[in-house]
C-alpha cells in the first residue's frame, strides 16, 4: 500500500510551513503568488487529497445535507431524492440518506445521529410533522432545515403536495362517476400524518358532493398482501363500488387482491390511487391516480435549504394546482345511475362476459362454503 501524503508532505515539497499551506488550500491567508504556484504544485505531484474534516473544523461547516425520508422503494420519495441531491452537489455539498421504514423511533434516531455528526441542514419527511420529537430537535437547534411531502405547521418551511385539496379531487371524480358508496385504503395514521390529511379532505368532500362517509382500512405496511384485509373490508362493506388509496403502492396491491378474489377491477370495483408512480400507466388496467411532481418538490426543499445557510431569498413554493394533477386510467368505470332496487349502481357499460359471469360465481359459491 503506497505512503498517503500529508499536509507536512506537502509543506516539505512546496519549501514553507505547515500553515502557509493551510492557508493556500483554504484560501483564509496572505501568500505570494510564487508561494501559492510551489503549494499547488506539491499538491499535484504528490496527489495530496485536503482533508475535509479538518477543512470543517476551520470553517464550521461539513458541507453535508442530512435527508431522512420513510422509504426509496417508493418511487415518488426516489425521485424526490433525486432531485434533492442534483441541486445539492452542484452547491458542492454531499448528501446523507437515511430511511426510517415509517417507523417514528427510527426517525428520531436517524435525527439525532445527523445532528452528532454535524450536518449543515436536514431536508425530512417524518411520520407526523405535528409530533415529531425529532423535527423538534431540528428546531431547538435552529438547524437548516425544510419539510418534504408533510404539510407544515404554522410558522415551518414545507414543499408538500397539498394533501387535503387532491383527496378532494379524488372524491370530485368519483362523484363525477356516480360512485356514492367509497372507501379509503391506508398506511396507519400514526406512521403517516400524509395518509390522514388526505383521508380528511376526502371525506370533506365527500360530505359536500352528498355521497356517503368513506368507510376506512387502515394497514400498516403497503408492501403486505392485502387480499385478506379486502376480502375482510368488502364483505364488511359490501355496498362499496369505488376505492381510494393512500398511495400507488396501496391502490397497486388492491388491484392485485381483487384479481386473487375474483373481483374485477373496474368492472366490479374501482381503485384510485395517489402519486403518479409510471408504473401505474403500465399495468392492466391503468392506474387512475393523482399525479404529483416530486423531483420538482425535492428540488424546491433543498433549494430552501440552502437558501437558509447562504442568507438568500429562498424560492417560492409552486401553487396547488402545479403540483398534482388528476390522470386519468383504466382502474376507474362510470356507474349507471342508482338502481331502485338496491340503490347501489352499477358499472357501466356493464360486464355480461361469460368468464366474468363464472369467476363472479365460483366467487359467491366460495364465500358461502
Amino acid at each position: 500500500m503506497g505512503h498517503i501524503a500529508t499536509i507536512k508532505d506537502v509543506a516539505q515539497r512546496a519549501r514553507c510551513g505547515v500553515a502557509t499551506v493551510s492557508r493556500v488550500l483554504n484560501n483564509t491567508g496572505p501568500a505570494s503568488a510564487k508561494m501559492r504556484e510551489r503549494v499547488l504544485a506539491a499538491v499535484d505531484e504528490l496527489d495530496f487529497q485536503f482533508s475535509e474534516v479538518g477543512r470543517s473544523l476551520q470553517s464550521s461547516t461539513t458541507r453535508t445535507i442530512g435527508c431522512v425520508v420513510p422509504s426509496i422503494e417508493n418511487p415518488v420519495y426516489a425521485n424526490a431524492v433525486q432531485g434533492a441531491q442534483e441541486v445539492f452537489l452542484n452547491a458542492g455539498y454531499q448528501m446523507l440518506l437515511v430511511c426510517t421504514n415509517y417507523n417514528p423511533e427510527i426517525e428520531t434516531r436517524a435525527i439525532r445521529t445527523l445532528i452528532a455528526k454535524q450536518v449543515d441542514g436536514i431536508l425530512l419527511t417524518v411520520a407526523d410533522a405535528q409530533n415529531s420529537e425529532g423535527l423538534n430537535l431540528i428546531r431547538s437547534r435552529q438547524l437548516p432545515h425544510s419539510l418534504l411531502f408533510n404539510e407544515a405547521p404554522a410558522g415551518q418551511v414545507s414543499w408538500s403536495v397539498g394533501d387535503h385539496a387532491a383527496a378532494a379531487m379524488v372524491a370530485d371524480v368519483f362523484a363525477e362517476n356516480n360512485h356514492t358508496y367509497t372507501g379509503f385504503l391506508a398506511l396507519n395514521f400514526l406512521n403517516s400524518d400524509r395518509a390522514r390529511q388526505r383521508y380528511e379532505g376526502f371525506v370533506e368532500r365527500c360530505a359536500q358532493n352528498e355521497m356517503a362517509r368513506p368507510v376506512l382500512l387502515e394497514v400498516d405496511d403497503d408492501g403486505l398482501d392485502l387480499t385478506a384485509h379486502l376480502k375482510d373490508f368488502l364483505d364488511d362493506h359490501p355496498s362499496l363500488t369505488g376505492i381510494f388509496a393512500s398511495n400507488d403502492f396501496l391502490a397497486l396491491a388492491s388491484i392485485r387482491s381483487a384479481r386473487k378474489l375474483s373481483i374485477e377491477v373496474p368492472q366490479d370495483l374501482s381503485i384510485v390511487g395517489f402519486d403518479g408512480i409510471k408504473v401505474g400507466q403500465l399495468v392492466e388496467p391503468s392506474l387512475a391516480t393523482i399525479e404529483t411532481v416530486p423531483q420538482a418538490l425535492g428540488a424546491g426543499a433543498s433549494q430552501t435549504i440552502l437558501s437558509i445557510i447562504n442568507g438568500s431569498a429562498p424560492p417560492e413554493v409552486p401553487l396547488e394546482e402545479k403540483r398534482f394533477s388528476f390522470r386519468a386510467g383504466g382502474s376507474l368505470m362510470p356507474l349507471a345511475a342508482e338502481s331502485e332496487d338496491d340503490g347501489k349502481g352499477t358499472a357501466f357499460p356493464p360486464s355480461n362476459d361469460p368468464t366474468h359471469q363464472k369467476a363472479k360465481s365460483n366467487r359467491r359459491d366460495q364465500d358461502e362454503i
